[in-house]
């Protein structure tokens, strides 16, 4: 009999669990789908992304990537798979998110909340294409200036870079500019839960810019215009948060009312 309170409440959790697991069996399928279908076609995805490295070569450089170990090439091609396949089915997890979310929210949450969720994967993107586009370009050429001849010293100085590393590289480049790319997501939602606002964001402004290089100093190489091709956009998207979210700011005053 003491049991039998408890018995309503048993089922709706249960069920939400079974539904949890449920879309994490859907989201690891889609990933292990993506990476096999990236596999095939790694030496493509390779090539892609080698380009920005082979591109800011001369002819006096080794053109070349090297691997050290035996096994070293067909694991850095495995991780390349792994993660062309993550790249290319996050909007799947995203979908799997809303999916999962979505029956929990009124209709009026579901209209706040959904532009955000479409707005994440084109923000991650966007982070992914400003590393390969703008920043790989203007950093590879800095690096491979410090490269020297024989006659500038008794020994040569050239790069022979290893497969894993230089891919380890892009990949962890790309994934921490896609990340960084979604701070007005999560500014704007916590302007719209009320947790923060455009005034409090516009008199942090200061330690905004110190916090913002601090990262990017830790997420870059080590050069300052890697450094600053990641903190410009930062700081960008965090003036885009303060609009954002004084534009939103007169309807929760009228839903308040």
């Amino acid at each position: 009999m003491d049991n039998s309170p408890s018995e309503p409440n048993a089922t709706p959790i249960m069920s939400h669990i079974l539904e949890l697991r449920t879309r994490l069996i859907w989201i690891i399928a889609m990933m292990v789908l993506g990476t096999s279908v990236c596999f095939v076609f790694v030496d493509e995805i390779y090539s892609f992304l080698v380009r920005p490295l082979a591109s800011s070569m001369s002819e006096n450089d080794t053109n070349r990537l090297i691997y050290t170990g035996l096994t070293e090439a067909f694991f850095t091609y495995l991780k390349v798979a792994f993660f062309a396949g993550i790249f290319l089915t996050f909007p799947v997890l995203l979908v799997q998110v809303w999916v999962f979310v979505a029956p929990g929210l009124y209709k009026n949450e579901r209209k706040v909340f959904l532009p955000f969720l479409l707005a994440t994967p084109v923000l991650f993107f966007a982070g992914g294409a400003c590393v390969y586009y703008l920043v790989l370009p203007m950093a590879w050429p800095f690096f491979l200036s410090f490269q020297s001849t024989g006659s500038d010293m008794a020994l040569p100085i050239q790069l022979e870079a290893r497969v894993s590393e230089y891919l380890d590289l892009i990949m962890t480049l790309i994934f921490a500019f896609g990340l960084c790319f979604q701070l007005p997501v999560l500014l704007t939602l916590l302007g719209r839960v009320g947790l923060v606002s455009a005034a409090f964001l516009a008199s942090k402004r200061k330690y905004a810019v110190i916090i913002t290089f601090v990262i990017a100093a830790f997420l870059t190489p080590p050069d300052i215009i890697s450094q600053v091709m990641l903190a410009l956009p930062i700081l960008v998207l965090y003036e885009l948060s303060i609009i954002l979210i004084k534009m939103s700011a007169p309807k929760n005053e009228s839903n308040a009312e």
